[in-house]
């Protein structure tokens, strides 16, 4: 039997709760068909944590972040909590996790389900069977280079400064991430920045070139401009295998790329900070989407993307491969029946709630499991 794993979820606001109880449905699966067990912690984050707490997390809550193998979190924010000050809003208490965890490395798989590739505003043969993974460096670059605000000039006029800046530790711990997720799959990386125009830019290409040459010359590297990467994921986007960049651009590219697939209800992610003494790392996961208040407390969103998301913590934090896989096959499965959540209806398919994702996504994991 395997040994217990320290799984903290944080279910948030809006839809938050209700597709993360899918996810406490397949841990179950997990301990009953797998002889896999988690010990699972559960705790608040974002606008559930001000209205117990005051605060968007608490310092209890980010204690057992600390000590976890693996947080999974659900989405923060709404209405209610717009009036508040910036400092104390609910999505601060994301930023914390990923502050404190120093958590560098976002990793954002763009995947297409054959049976979603029309859902896709691009044609079905362009993005059917797309699987890119883009690696945004995320605790660096223009988002928190110093100085920065806003001064008033002599003249009357205003002035807005941000500063982009990155170290060669900061790019090359990030690449590296993207060269070893690259050996597990195509082995090409596309590292992507605007060395024609900015310093920041020329430090990220030779650095990553440096890296390359130095330890992963196995792995295939392609450098490209951001600009031109945006026209090329909408123009040819299967070209790209792992895309590596800075925090800006990979912010923008990312989003670019999730559209690709169709819906963010079906969009996970991970946030990687470094490996430890122990060969331990200290990891995020999360859906792309947000908490949707619109449809939260109705059954109707969909869970796909964030038990994808609890997929590749079994990936990544628990090296549990094979039962990630079994979770997204068994994802694929249901989609190719033409179950379908809101998000994702189309003709023909049958509309069916967040539970009845849930029932139908175990049912295909006990059928691959008999």
């Amino acid at each position: 039997m395997a040994a217990n794993k320290n799984l903290l979820i944080l279910p948030g606001d809006g839809i938050g709760p209700e597709v993360m109880r899918q996810v406490r449905r397949v841990v179950d699966w997990m301990d009953k068909r797998r002889a896999v067990r988690f010990d699972v912690q559960e705790d608040l984050v974002g606008g559930a944590a001000i209205d117990a707490h005051g605060v968007p997390i608490a310092d209890q809550t980010m204690d057992k972040a600390m000590n976890a193998d693996a947080v999974l979190l659900g989405a923060v924010g709404g209405p209610k909590w717009d009036n508040l000050e910036f400092a104390k809003k609910p999505e601060r208490g994301l930023l914390r996790l990923r502050k404190e965890m120093q958590l560098f490395a976002n990793l954002r798989p763009a995947i297409c389900f054959p049976a979603l590739a029309d859902a896709s505003t691009l044609k079905r043969e362009l993005v059917e069977g797309l699987d890119i993974m883009i690696v945004r460096e995320l605790t660096g670059g223009v988002y928190f280079g110093e100085p920065r605000g806003i001064t008033e000039l002599p003249d009357g006029q205003r002035r807005g400064v941000n500063t982009q800046v990155y170290t060669t530790n900061e790019i090359r711990r990030v690449a590296r991430v993207a060269f070893e997720l690259a050996r597990k799959r195509q082995k090409r990386v596309t590292s992507c920045e605007k060395a024609n125009v900015m310093e920041s830019g020329v430090l990220w290409r030779e650095e990553v070139q440096k890296l390359h040459d130095e330890e992963y010359r196995d792995v295939e590297l392609q450098h490209m401009y951001a600009d031109n990467a945006a026209m090329q994921l909408v123009r040819a986007p299967k070209q790209f295998d792992v895309i590596v960049t800075d925090n800006l651009f990979g912010d923008i590219l990312s989003d670019e790329a999730a559209m690709l697939t169709g819906s963010l209800g079906m969009l996970p992610s991970a946030s990687l900070g470094d490996i430890d003494e122990t060969g331990r790392r200290k990891a995020l996961y999360e859906p792309v989407h947000g908490s949707a208040p619109d449809i939260a407390g109705r059954n109707l969103a969909n869970p796909i993307a964030t038990l994808l998301s609890f997929a590749m913590s079994l990936r990544y934090s628990f090296d549990m491969g094979e039962e990630a896989d079994l979770i997204e096959k068994a994802v694929q499965q249901v989609l190719d029946t033409g179950i379908r959540t809101a998000d994702i209806m189309q003709k023909g398919a049958a509309k069916v709630s967040t539970t009845t994702m849930g029932d139908s996504i175990l049912m295909a994991l006990d059928r691959m499991s008999a």
